[in-house]
């Protein structure tokens, strides 16, 4: 459901409460925004937060069954969710990884049954979670599983960059045995209809990556681009569909193929991330591809040393909040075609 003026609603989750989660939330409340945005959190941490950063900020307390007024500046829609025991900002507690779950599995119902139309994710701390007998890899592999156990594909996205990842949160070590036929291909075709389906791009220009250094030297350096990943993009040539590689990693990211690629699809977490990141840091969006729901974040962690101080910056989650609202967008406005 959209709101009166036709916005898509849009959900910020406040992510680990020791960290900038919170502060972000608190700056964001302070600006001049057209988003449709509701919080999910503790309405007392953001007071307290709020107290700290000196920002003079309203709370709303809002049931996610109810359509909320638009946002107004220093005011936050909030859905409670309250903390087992107090949090203060850089000192973990794992008493609170319940907290952090809970507004994820909150965020995620609301939106799989269509009172929000997308979420965005603030940074959690991942080792809390595991440190309090949950096991946890990521909010990427976490909303596949409260959704069906669907397969999520991680694309993180700069001005200037697209990298999709055929693996994600994996030991190093683990990565050569992941690397499948079913496992490309499934990215592959799970890119491709993003691209076409929620970024408006008809005909993608897909760059891959290989596995080995040199894309394995032809086969001298490693085989699985001869075995695995070759066969995979020579079948969606066939198809007709514009796919390069497998290229070495060390120059695909070269501008002049960057010019002539829509998205990079690399076999390992840190193959593409570093690139972008050092492409787009503060302005990078993770969204997770694959979900029957829209899942924006930050491109970075908690800052736990930042926390409360004020100095954390916006500009990551307002390009999330952005990039969600853009892609709700896509999706309402292509329903709505259709049904025309």
């Amino acid at each position: 459901m959209t709101s009166r003026k036709n916005k898509p609603r849009l959900l910020v989750t406040s992510g680990e409460p020791a960290g900038i989660g919170p502060d972000l939330i608190i700056k964001l409340s302070q600006m001049n925004h057209d988003y449709d945005l509701t919080v999910i959190g503790d309405p007392d941490l953001f007071l307290h937060r709020a107290k700290l950063l000196s920002v003079p900020t309203e709370i709303i307390t809002v049931s996610n069954k109810l359509v909320v007024q638009d946002s107004q500046p220093n005011v936050l829609n909030v859905i409670p969710v309250k903390l087992k025991t107090i949090s203060s900002p850089g000192k973990l507690n794992i008493q609170n990884a319940d907290y952090v779950l809970k507004t994820l599995d909150l965020a995620c119902d609301s939106c799989l049954t269509k009172k929000y139309d997308a979420v965005i994710t603030t940074p959690i701390q991942k080792s809390v979670i595991n440190d309090a007998g949950i096991k946890f890899s990521g909010h990427t592999e976490y909303f596949a599983k409260q959704c069906n156990n669907a397969y999520p594909v991680m694309l993180l996205a700069c001005p200037d960059l697209r990298v999709a990842l055929v693996t994600t949160h994996l030991p190093l070590h683990d990565v050569p045995n992941a690397i499948t036929p079913e496992r490309v291909d499934k990215t592959i075709r799970i890119v491709i209809e993003a691209m076409i389906k929620q970024f408006g791009i008809e005909k993608p220009l897909i760059t891959v990556c290989g596995l080995n250094p040199h894309a394995g030297e032809d086969g001298h350096l490693g085989t699985e681009e001869i075995n695995i990943i070759n066969p995979v993009i020579e079948n969606f040539i066939r198809r007709g569909f514009n796919i390069s590689g497998s290229l070495p990693a060390d120059t695909a990211f070269r501008i002049e193929q960057r010019e002539k690629t829509d998205v990079f699809v690399c076999m390992y977490h840190d193959q593409g991330l570093p690139v972008l990141k050092t492409l787009g840091f503060g302005e990078a969006v993770n969204i997770t591809l694959g979900l029957p729901i829209i899942r924006t974040s930050v491109d970075h962690g908690t800052a736990l040393d930042l926390a409360g101080t004020g100095k954390a910056q916006c500009g990551s989650l307002l390009a999330a909040i952005e990039m969600a609202d853009s892609m709700a967008r896509h999706k309402i406005n292509s329903k709505a075609a259709a049904t025309n």
